[in-house]
């Protein structure tokens, strides 16, 4: 059977299961006599074993199939569950999602999982297991399950066998001053290879020439020699201090092995567990077969030419458009027209194809947010609205950080410890929302909290003695404002730095990159119950809709987005105010902003009476940017000016418009202080 085109089905399906039995846990967690959750579990768990045995993945099965033996402990009510149990549950979790994205990146999937499984093992056996995961244990006996053997190794056990050799495990453990333990491995494995043949050893060799185990390791071999004469031969080694050798049992080995090979109707149950895994691999098969006609996997670089194909083919309709209107031709026009619906149409299904839920995303939080509540001492339930809705691949990649450290932020500084909880009336456990939604061409993502809100008076005057506001501004403020005084470079009103996060420490990172792609992010709080932290994101980066001007004989594209709409004043409307030209529009002071001087560019209307403005908005603060005149709306292709100008101020990008003149993209965000 040819695995390489089952491939893609496993990992995209392990996956898959692996994420199933996290979410899974964490809802076990809160309800432990819940085993209708055990079961599902048990299902991914079992699912995963079959797949990863079939496609050859030892480590991967093995450590599923013991983890798969608590669960069937735990939905027997063999074993109740507690804190120290889910703790090794979800480390094996790890260990089989760092084995699966090592096969995904085209590793063999092999890792020393030895410890966790001899964890699963003492739960199973109902002994003490360490809290530790990292505690240091001896490594698994082979003899105790022939599934630590796969058909192969059993097959040259039984013949061998039958050929009048015996099979031995031998565990070995060096002394703990042992200096060159790789050295006397390659002693031990040499006396073993003269005595006979060896079958399998636990870590592999691999890990052992590396030196990546303790002071002990299994060896199974096939011999003639007995059991005291290979243990005497191998405490001959120097820093040996002792051996322990077993005969393998083979009842189980020889039914299983006879079962296969006569191809007898009498059942084992492994035999039977053999045929459900083969029955449940052809299901998943036949499925794969019945859904291919219907839904396909595309590396996504395709689609990343695919889109630049069609940026391209946008600045050609752009130039099409131009001719058109220069030589008004009507059936010209009437293909032009024609081209652009079509164009459109097709457009928005490239753009829909790269649309990623945000699902991706969040995905990966309530395992980080259970791991710093423990870490932290704090209860904290984190529920998460909206995880369905889409964003542009291209800002989802850019998006995992930032929400990071607002999620860890809000966690460290926002929700309070449970005793002050209760103090001030709260619930002991903390409550987090995180939430998604579309409004218009963006997308919200919300992080909001129950927790301590921010004091209003220790932000200020932070910012007082950081310098940055003035006395005088500081008193017009209003709390809003205040707030968004923590994402202030280096600000932070922290009375001691944790490794986890400040209040502010790191924010200006966080605003940064958000506004780098696009959006702005807004914080609003009440001391005592709570913050909540919003983003507003475009819906996808690359083609964008723009109002283009003009300013003398250069254009420029503002982004809509920003746009709240376009006027035109007279001169005698402009007012001073703090040595700065305003306008009052529609009951408000907004100051206006000069183009030709923020790029240098002479103005061409000094002598006329009238002014074009166009309004702009970044979160509740407002500009008129000044430009000669409007050109109208576009829709442009954004691409970046490249390294050696990314640091061009209140320019974004740039354009090529239909007659081959590039326009420069402005940044509003950067011209809003």
């Amino acid at each position: 059977m040819e695995m390489n085109q089952y491939m893609e089905v496993f990992i995209e399906e392990s996956k898959e299961h692996l994420q199933s039995c996290n979410e899974k846990l964490l809802e076990l967690e809160k309800n432990p006599t819940d085993l209708s959750i055990v079961n599902e579990i048990f299902r991914s768990a079992h699912t995963l074993k079959g797949m990863s045995a079939t496609m050859g993945y030892v480590d991967l099965a093995n450590l599923t199939h013991q983890m798969e033996n608590v669960l069937d402990a735990i939905r027997n009510e063999k074993l109740t569950v507690t804190a120290e149990i889910l703790d090794v549950v979800f480390a094996s979790v790890d260990d089989l999602e760092e084995m699966v994205f090592s096969i995904a990146e085209g590793g063999d999937g092999k890792k020393d999982v030895s410890k966790v499984v001899e964890m699963l093992k003492q739960i199973e056996n109902g002994e003490m297991v360490a809290a530790d995961t990292n505690t240091a244990i001896s490594p698994p006996h082979l003899i105790q399950s022939t599934g630590s053997y796969d058909d192969y190794e059993n097959a040259v056990i039984q013949q061998s066998k039958e050929q009048g050799f015996s099979p031995y495990e031998l565990t070995i453990t060096l002394r703990t001053d042992c200096l060159l333990k790789a050295a006397r491995v390659f002693m031990v494995f040499e006396i073993l290879e003269q005595a006979g043949e060896v079958i399998k050893s636990v870590p592999s060799v691999e890990l052992l020439e590396e030196e990546k185990f303790d002071h002990e390791f299994t060896v199974a071999l096939v011999t003639k020699e007995s059991s005291e004469d290979l243990k005497n031969k191998v405490m001959k080694v120097s820093e040996i201090e002792d051996v322990i050798v077993r005969h393998i049992d083979l009842d189980h080995v020889s039914a299983a092995v006879s079962e296969l090979n006569t191809g007898e109707q009498h059942e084992t149950p492994e035999k039977q567990e053999v045929e459900q895994v083969k029955e449940e691999v052809k299901t998943a098969t036949k499925q794969v077969a019945a859904t291919s006609s219907k839904t396909i996997r595309v590396n996504i670089e395709r689609l990343d030419i695919l889109m630049n194909l069609f940026e391209e083919l946008v600045i050609d309709r752009g130039r099409l458009e131009q001719i058109s209107r220069d030589l008004n031709n009507s059936e010209l026009n009437e293909t032009v027209e024609r081209m652009s619906r079509i164009s459109g149409d097709l457009q928005n299904i490239i753009l829909n194809m790269r649309m990623v839920p945000v699902e991706t995303v969040f995905n990966r939080f309530p395992r980080m947010i259970r791991q710093l509540a423990k870490d932290l001492n704090k209860k904290i339930h984190l529920d998460i609205v909206g995880a369905e809705t889409e964003l542009d691949r291209t800002v989802i990649d850019e998006i995992g950080d930032p929400l990071v450290h607002l999620l860890r932020n809000a966690i460290d500084h926002g929700i309070e410890m449970p005793e002050e909880r209760v103090r001030n009336g709260k619930s002991e456990e903390g409550h987090v929302v995180l939430s998604a939604y579309h409004s218009g061409n963006h997308v919200f993502i919300e992080i909001e909290d129950d927790g301590a809100g921010i004091n209003r008076d220790r932000v200020l005057k932070k910012a007082l003695d950081r310098g940055v506001v003035t006395e005088q501004l500081a008193a017009t403020l209003t709390d809003k404002q205040v707030y968004e005084l923590i994402f202030s470079s280096g600000f932070s009103t922290a009375d001691k730095i944790s490794d986890i996060s400040g209040r502010g420490v790191g924010l200006d990172v966080v605003k940064s990159t958000i506004e780098s792609l696009g959006g702005t992010v807004s914080v609003d709080a009440r001391e005592g119950k709570g913050s909540l932290f919003s983003i507003q994101l475009p819906l996808t980066l690359s083609i964008i809709s723009v109002m283009l001007v003009e300013l003398r004989n250069e254009k420029y594209a503002i982004p809509l987005s920003s746009i709240i709409e376009t006027a035109v004043i007279k001169k005698e409307d402009i007012l001073q105010a703090h040595n700065q030209k305003v306008i009052d529009f529609r009951g408000k002071i907004v100051p206006l902003v000069f183009l030709s001087d923020i790029f240098e560019v002479p103005s061409a209307n000094e002598d006329e009476d009238f002014v074009s403005l166009i309004i702009v908005r970044k979160g509740e603060k407002m500009a008129a940017l000044v430009v000669d005149s409007f050109i109208g709306q576009q829709e442009i292709v954004l691409k970046s000016l490249g390294n050696y100008l990314n640091s061009v101020f209140a320019i974004s990008g740039a354009t090529i418009l239909g007659d081959g003149q590039v326009a420069l993209i402005v940044d509003c965000n950067a011209l809003i202080k």
